[in-house]
C-alpha cells in the first residue's frame, strides 16, 4: 500500500518555522548592529533606540518629545543611513501648507513635435514620498496642515487632487515636538497623536555622556564618521512582516487590554479603588482599542528585536508608558493638581500588575 501524501500543512510548518527562526535570529542580530551603528554619532540615549527600532517593526510611526539640543533630528537621520533608507525631512513652519508635504498637481507644457504645444497635469511629489521622514518640530504648524499627515500615516498613501499614489515600504514617519515653548506652536490633534505607535520621550544625557559628546562634536573626525549599512529596504520589510506572526501569551493580550480600559473613566477597570479613582479624577478620556493594539503589536516588536519566541507580560510592561500616554485627554483638574500621564498610567500598571 502506497504512502498516504503529507496534508499541506504537514508541509509548510517546518518550513515557515526555520523561515521564522532564521528571521527572528536576524532580528536579534541587526538590533545589537543597529545599535552599534546609531552609537557611531549618537552617545547614549539606548532607550530611545530601542522604541525606535520597536516603531520600525512594528510599522509604527513614533513622536519624539524632547528640549532642543539633545539629537533628535540626528538620531533619526542617522538611523535612516544605518538602515540604507531614502531619508526625507519636513521643517514644520507657521506658513508650511498641505502640499508642501504631500506634493501637488501641476501644468506642464512639452513640445508635440508639429510645433505645437501639449499641455498635461502631472504630479510633483512632496518631501513625503520616502521611506522614513522626520517630521521636525510637528507643533509648529496649524492642524490644517497637521492633517496632511493623517492619511498617509494610516493608509501609506496620499491623495491629490483626484488620484491617489501609494508611498514608500516602508514608510514610517518620525516626528519631533519642544515640550517647553509654547509660543508660535499649535496642539496636537488626538486623532493624529492616535497615529503615533509611540511618544518617545529624549532626555537629557548622563554627566560622562555630555562630557563625550562634547569631545566628540568639536573634534574634526566628528562630520566625517561614516554610519555602516545594517539593513536594506527588503530585509526591513522581511523582519516587519515578521513581527504579526510573532505569538504573543494571552496573559499579555488580557494585561494589554486591562491597561488600555482602566484608563477609561467610564469604565474604571482597574482593581485598586486609588488608581480608578484617579483615572475618574484626572482623565477626561482615556485610551481606545488603538491603544490595546498598539501595545500588543510593540510588544511583539520587542520580543522579537531581543529573540524571544514570544511576547509576553513583561514586554506589555516595558512599553505601557510610550504606547499609552500620548493617548490620554487629562483634564483641567490634573493641570492645576501637577498630574501627569505618566503617574495616572504608573498607579494603574501598580493596580493591575501585582
Amino acid at each position: 500500500m502506497a504512502n498516504a501524501e503529507p496534508t499541506p500543512s504537514a508541509e509548510q510548518d517546518p518550513v515557515e518555522g526555520a523561515d521564522d527562526e532564521a528571521l527572528l535570529e536576524k532580528a536579534k542580530l541587526a538590533h545589537a548592529a543597529l545599535h552599534q551603528a546609531v552609537a557611531s554619532r549618537v552617545v547614549g540615549q539606548e532607550q530611545v533606540i530601542d522604541l525606535m527600532l520597536v516603531a520600525l517593526l512594528a510599522r509604527g510611526h513614533a513622536l519624539l518629545v524632547g528640549v532642543p539640543g539633545l539629537a533628535k533630528t540626528l538620531l533619526v537621520a542617522t538611523l535612516s543611513e544605518a538602515l540604507d533608507l531614502s531619508f526625507g525631512r519636513v521643517q514644520f513652519t507657521p506658513d508650511l501648507l498641505p502640499a508642501d508635504i504631500t506634493g501637488t498637481d501641476v501644468l506642464q507644457e512639452d513640445e508635440d513635435g508639429s510645433g505645437g504645444v501639449r499641455r498635461r497635469v502631472r504630479f510633483l511629489p512632496g518631501p513625503i514620498f520616502h521611506h522614513l521622514i522626520l517630521a521636525d518640530e510637528i507643533n509648529r504648524t496649524p492642524p490644517k496642515t497637521q492633517a496632511a499627515l493623517l492619511q498617509a500615516m494610516q493608509e501609506r498613501r496620499v491623495t491629490a487632487g483626484v488620484h491617489t499614489h501609494v508611498l514608500p515600504d516602508p514608510f514610517l514617519v518620525f516626528a519631533t515636538r519642544n515640550p517647553i515653548e509654547q509660543e508660535g506652536t499649535y496642539p496636537l490633534p488626538e486623532a493624529q497623536l492616535d497615529r503615533f505607535l509611540l511618544e518617545i520621550h529624549v532626555s537629557y544625557p548622563s554627566e560622562s555622556e555630555e562630557e563625550q559628546i562634547a569631545r566628540r562634536t568639536t573634534s574634526a573626525q566628528f562630520d566625517a564618521r561614516e554610519v555602516p549599512r545594517v539593513l536594506t529596504a527588503d530585509e526591513v520589510r522581511a523582519l516587519q512582516k515578521l513581527v504579526p506572526r510573532m505569538p504573543v501569551t494571552d496573559e499579555a493580550v488580557k494585561l494589554a487590554v486591562a491597561l488600555a480600559r482602566a484608563t477609561r473613566p467610564a469604565e474604571g477597570a482597574a482593581k485598586e479603588k486609588s488608581a480608578s479613582d484617579d483615572v475618574s479624577r484626572y482623565v477626561r478620556f482615556g485610551a481606545g482599542p488603538r491603544g490595546s493594539q498598539a501595545l500588543v503589536l510593540a510588544a511583539k516588536a520587542r520580543a522579537a528585536l531581543r529573540g524571544h519566541a514570544a511576547a509576553d507580560v513583561d514586554d506589555v510592561r516595558a512599553l505601557l508608558l510610550p504606547v499609552l500616554r500620548h493617548r490620554l485627554v487629562l483634564s483641567y483638574r490634573a493641570e492645576s493638581d501637577g498630574v501627569s500621564e505618566e503617574q495616572i498610567l504608573l498607579g494603574i500598571s501598580k493596580a493591575l500588575t501585582p
